[in-house]
């Protein structure tokens, strides 16, 4: 059964495997609150517990935005030593996402600013609507990012550039943020959601165990004191011991479809 959920909807397709994540504010213009965020980490943990779960769409309710930020009120109540544990707990639902090995694609519908932001860059992959617009506009509120933005938008962006928007708090368009490497397609916003599941189902028909040693793999680059290609030389020799691997191989030589059980 769909878990149910305050601020999220949790919607699973068995036929495909894919399930869709959306937050659910959008009175809020689905700004990220406490209650959002523990919300987010529960989904993603029951999602990487349940095997009919192959891959994820994270996407906001509504038109108008992703997540517009978080909720400034809730924030602006916080100690010091209140605000520290909220970027904790922030940040950890976050490398939930970026550290999950079932692929995760952020469905950008509308605005994404601040912890919007960073949650669309916590994703594997980035699909924006025409109508999303980006940014980190902290630095307005006398703050800096706190769910990881000044860590993501410089591996995905380049350290000049990222320093840039973070200073200055500019948006960005979907366009420019196509161009700059912030997002992998841009697309009409009627087909924002019809075009993740196409990229998923591609993604999909893939290795499963070889999926996830990929995403391993890359995100070992940005851990520190890790050695990536020591992670990488490791995870091909396991690969080789696979049951995905022989049929694989076998598929390639006997010209067929390959039909990949994640054994």
């Amino acid at each position: 059964m769909p878990a149910s959920y305050e601020n999220l909807l949790y919607d699973l397709d068995a036929t495909s495997g894919i399930l869709t994540i959306t937050i659910n504010r959008p009175s809020k213009l689905n700004a990220l609150n406490a209650a959002t965020i523990d919300e987010i980490a529960a989904a993603m943990q029951q999602a990487l517990d349940e095997p009919t779960v192959r891959g994820i769409i994270v996407t906001g309710s509504g038109e108008k935005a992703f997540v517009a930020g978080a909720d400034i009120a809730e924030l602006a109540a916080l100690t010091p030593a209140q605000a520290a544990r909220a970027a904790e707990r922030g940040q950890e639902a976050f490398c939930r996402i970026e550290e999950s090995t079932k692929p995760v694609v952020a469905a950008v519908n509308g605005f994404a600013l601040g912890g919007g932001c960073e949650l669309a860059m916590a994703c594997h992959m980035r699909v924006a609507a025409d109508n999303a617009r980006f940014g980190q506009p902290e630095v307005n509120l006398g703050l800096l990012p706190g769910y990881g933005g000044t860590q993501r938008l410089p591996q995905l962006i380049g350290k000049g550039k990222a320093i840039e928007l973070l200073l200055t708090a500019d948006q960005v368009k979907a366009d420019e943020a196509l161009r700059l490497g912030l997002v992998n397609h841009v697309v009409p916003q009627a087909e924002l959601l019809p075009f993740c599941h196409q990229l998923l189902s591609k993604i999909l028909g893939k290795a499963p165990l070889a999926v996830g040693m990929v995403l391993d793999c890359v995100n070992a680059h940005y851990v520190k004191d890790a050695n990536g290609y020591a992670i990488e030389v490791k995870a091909f020799g396991q690969a080789f011991a696979s049951d995905d691997f022989k049929e694989g191989t076998q598929a390639f030589i006997e010209k067929r479809a390959a039909v990949f059980r994640g054994k």
